[in-house]
Formats: C-alpha cells, structure tokens, sequence
C-alpha cells in the first residue's frame, strides 16, 4: 500500500516538522477531518498522526469521518490502536453525535471527481451544502474554535479574459442551467454559508480553495483528467486526451495541499479565502499528459470524447491561480512538478 512506501514515509516525516506550521497551537486539541479517505484527507491524517508520534506528551487527538468503516479500516489500520485517533462513521449530512465536541474542524467531504458528477448531480450539491450545515451548527453549538472549508477552483468559473490568474476576489461565469454547474455552483453556496454562519453566530471560518491535486493518495475511482493519466502510465498504455490538450492549469501535489491547508486554518485571518496552488506548476494539460507519459515511455493520443463522457468535464479553460495570499501567511510548496509526478508513480507502482 503507498502509505508504507519510503518516499511517501519520507514526504510525510517532512510536512510533519515543517517550522512554517504552528504545532503549538495544535498540541493538546481535537481535529476532525472529514472525507478522511480521499486524496487530502488521507495524507493530512497521516502529517498529524506523524507529529503525534515526534510530540508524545501533548497529542493531537483526531477524528475521521467517512461513510464507510471498512475503507476507514483499510486505510487507517494502523492507528486504530492509537488513543490520540478515532473513527466517526457516518454519512455527512446527518448530525454529529452529541457527545463529541472538536477544538477544529476540516471540511474535505464532497463528491470530487467528473463520474459523481454525472452520476449522481442531486447528491454532489447535496453532500456538499447540507453535509457543511451539519458540520457549522455542530461547530456553533459546541464551541469549536474554527472551521476550514476546503472548497474550489471551480467557483471562479470560466476566465473573461481579463485577468492571467485568479486572485481570490476574481468571479466568472457559471452556466447554472447544467448538471455539471451543480458542483461549482454549491461549492459557492457553501463559501456564502461559511460567511453566515460567520456573520450571525460569531464561527471562525476560514475557506481554501485548492487548484488542480495529484499525488499518490488518489482515490482509485478519481476519473478527473489528471488520475485517468496516472492509472494509463501505470499500465503501461498510451494517455488518450478527451481534448485539444490547449487549457492551462494550476497543478499542486497532495503534500502541498495538505501543509496549506493546516496553514489556512491555524494562521489565517477569520473570514479569509486562500488559494492553494504551486506558482511553479503551471502546464497545459496536454504538457501534463506528456510530463506523465515520459515516466513509463508512454505517448499522448488525443480523443473527441461522446457526449455522455463529457457530461461531467469541467469547461474551465485557463485555471491558472495566484497563491500571492497564502505565501504571506509563510506557506510554500515543497515539491516541484516534475518530482511529484515521478513520486506519484514510483510509489503507486511500489517500486523502491
């Protein structure tokens, strides 16, 4: 399993001493992650279990949430017999139990990738709205000290034209007379919602909105373009590219993202939205397609996709974000592009 590879081991050992982290302020709280298994909640898990076991008397007692107790056990066996972690197996929406009460909170539950989408639109804007309801009346109701919202790329929409970067005040266009608009459009719900909740009961939210993820903890049902590319080099197959390859992107790898977002929510200001993206790791996606094909001396081949495929890609055509705003709070990444991509592999194909 990638969580026992060395390199994954190593990227871990390494966020979990990060200086520009203020552990102090973790030691001797609760934390509840929720989305536990994905991409980022798995590998945020494993950053704070690793520095409960570098500070030994004055742990961080964390709390997983997920719908299923089997893919908790499978990914977090280890810890079971660990005092400082719990399991919260429930779906997201329904109330939290009443007799847990958490210093923090990270919200990473949401349907994320293009299937769910599709599949399942009425339960993406679902889980993502009532899920953060559940979880901000908890928060209120038991005193806990702040929330992280982990949100989006996509609620900036479509670029105008008029900017090269978004920056956190940026808005564009959204068709919300789609299916796929489902989840941009609750993802902005969900950041106005922070904001009332901030605004009516006094909750310290802040907001993080992630640019495109990668890295070896992916889901392995993820179909978003970038995993699609990681499963083909795997197999040793050609990427086939459902587009011209032209959109430009920002690109972050899942260690990165992790160490943001415990940045956002012990160092930013309440009521802040913070972008979370690697200024290096701006592609194209046919460039992305063809830093990955390079690991396994695959090729790039480009596709028209059919219609029930596309149903649930994303139409954003240049995602590249400014990070300016998360920088200031001393957050950098660690992990360049070309590195990530060949961690990624090395550790998903086990090979040491």
């Amino acid at each position: 399993m990638f969580c026992n590879h060395s390199l994954y081991r190593n990227d871990i050992q390494t966020a979990a001493s990060l200086s520009f982290i203020p552990w102090d302020k973790l030691h001797g709280t609760s934390i509840l992650i929720t989305g536990a298994t994905g991409l980022i909640g798995t590998c945020l898990i494993d950053i704070l279990m690793e520095h409960n076991r570098m500070n030994v008397s004055d742990p961080i007692t964390v709390y997983a949430l997920g719908r299923s107790q089997e893919r908790l056990h499978l990914r977090f066996a280890d810890y079971e017999a660990d005092s400082s972690f719990h399991y919260v197996v429930q779906d997201i929406r329904a109330p939290l139990p009443d007799d847990l009460t958490f210093t923090y909170m990270i919200n990473g539950a949401s349907n994320a990738h293009p299937a769910a989408y599709a599949k399942d639109p009425v339960g993406t804007i679902l889980i993502n709205i009532q899920g953060l309801t559940s979880l901000l009346s908890h928060a209120v109701a038991h005193g806990t000290k702040r929330v992280l919202e982990i949100s989006s790329i996509e609620v900036y929409g479509q670029n105008r034209g008029d900017v090269e970067a978004f920056d956190e005040s940026y808005c564009g266009f959204i068709d919300c007379n789609t299916a796929r608009a489902g989840y941009p459009e609750s993802k902005r719900v969900c950041e106005a919602l922070c904001q009332s909740y901030r605004n009516q009961y006094g909750l310290s939210v802040c907001i993080a909105r992630p640019s495109r993820v990668y890295g070896p903890t992916m889901l392995q049902e993820d179909n978003k373009a970038t995993a699609q590319f990681i499963h083909n080099v795997l197999r040793g197959e050609d990427i086939v590219l459902k587009s011209d390859g032209k959109q430009r992107y920002s690109y972050t790898y899942m260690l990165d993202v992790a160490t943001a977002f415990l940045t956002v929510l012990l160092k930013g200001e309440d009521g802040q939205a913070y972008n979370v993206a690697d200024p290096a790791s701006i592609v194209t996606l046919g460039g992305l397609a063809e830093k990955m094909a390079e690991q396994n001396h695959c090729h790039v081949r480009y596709d028209i996709p059919s219609q029930s495929e596309s149903a649930g890609f994303s139409h954003l055509k240049d995602g590249v974000m400014c990070a300016d705003k998360l920088e200031t709070l001393g957050w950098k990444a660690l992990v360049s592009m070309n590195e990530g991509i060949a961690k990624t592999i090395q550790i998903l194909s086990n090979h040491e």
